[in-house]
């Protein structure tokens, strides 16, 4: 580790916007080389899940939905917000029955990753679920629509290369879930 670096103090945050699901705040803090102060802005929201549902005949269950950020359908793996008093556990296998309707009763953990440190302060937990097996239909609400698309195991890695799935989470939880089942 670098000695040179070091950490900065936080001297206050300010409350700039309340948007439901995140909030967005600046911050002042105290740069620990020269002493200044500088203005930075950052994204408060809670942790998020992401889970590799894996059928008993090796497909990954994905999903279909239209992304408001880039305005596109996107192909990804069930994932989501974790609820207040809810483990990463168990919003990854709500998540996963909610968006695709596969229930997955075994969960092992890939482990947590930043999703990006220089904007967001939350964790994300990556699961993978053996076994996973529909059990009911798809819980889309009135402003999330899914569909599932089951990708074979062996084909995964083309479907990363390819860029056809490219949401940097779901890319990073994929090649994860990939390197430990080697």
């Amino acid at each position: 580790m670098n000695p040179e670096i070091k950490a900065w103090e936080r001297k206050r945050t300010k409350m700039l916007a309340d948007c439901r699901i995140f909030t967005l705040k600046e911050s002042v803090s105290i740069s620990p080389a020269t002493g200044n102060e500088h203005s930075f802005f950052f994204i408060e929201t809670g942790d998020w899940v992401n889970i590799v549902p894996i059928t008993t005949n090796n497909e990954i269950v994905c999903i279909r939905q239209f992304r408001h950020g880039n305005e596109e359908i996107t192909l990804e793996i069930p994932g989501g917000m974790v609820d207040m008093g809810e483990s990463p556990a168990d919003a990854a296998a709500r998540e996963c029955l909610e968006e695709t309707g596969f229930q997955c009763d075994e969960l092992i953990s890939l482990g947590e990753l930043a999703p990006n440190p220089a904007l967001f302060g939350n964790r994300l937990h990556t699961f993978m679920a053996p076994g996973a097996v529909r059990v009911a239909d798809i819980e889309n609400t009135s402003t999330e629509h899914t569909d599932v698309q089951l990708i074979p195991l062996e084909q995964l890695p083309e479907f990363l290369v390819s860029g056809e799935i490219d949401h940097a989470l779901v890319v990073a939880t994929l090649w994860r879930m990939l390197y430990f089942l080697k």
